[in-house]
């Protein structure tokens, strides 16, 4: 069952359509606004989707003074839709106090596998951004 839409964390966020079900999952409509020149969900998208999960399933093993930012994604683009909706999950593999390893599917809910994605994500003290930081409100597993 399909929780309650939460509150976009970003305007980005909020103009993709991105819809948490877990800290770990998402999923977005397919709409006219996201199909590239070729007819196809645009990458972009899918990459978005990816930097998003992986943060969003990361923001929930921090401690009130650490922060993130990502290092890299590395992704894979096996096959793209272009209707209906897509579904991205994210598995934490690896996390110590300095940065963290993850790995993300997007999926079409039809169950084909559209990208597969590996992450890296730097893990810093709050302090290091020197009182500029924007916390987003992260979404809730539910």
């Amino acid at each position: 069952m399909t929780r309650s839409e939460p509150k976009a964390i970003d305007d980005l966020s909020g103009w993709l359509g991105l819809r948490w079900e877990t800290a770990q999952r998402m999923r977005l409509a397919i709409r006219p606004e996201l199909i590239n020149p070729a007819g196809l969900l645009a990458g972009p998208v899918a990459y978005a989707m990816v930097d998003y999960s992986m943060g969003s399933t990361l923001w929930r093993e921090l401690t009130g003074e650490e922060r993130i930012a990502t290092i890299g994604i590395s992704i894979n683009y096996v096959q793209t839709a272009r209707e209906g909706e897509v579904i991205c999950e994210t598995r934490l593999d690896r996390r110590n106090d300095r940065v963290a390893i993850m790995q993300s599917e997007v999926r079409h809910e039809d169950g084909r596998l559209l990208a597969t994605a590996i992450g890296s994500f730097a893990i810093f003290p709050r302090e290091r951004l020197g009182g500029h930081e924007r916390r987003p409100a992260a979404p809730e597993a539910g």
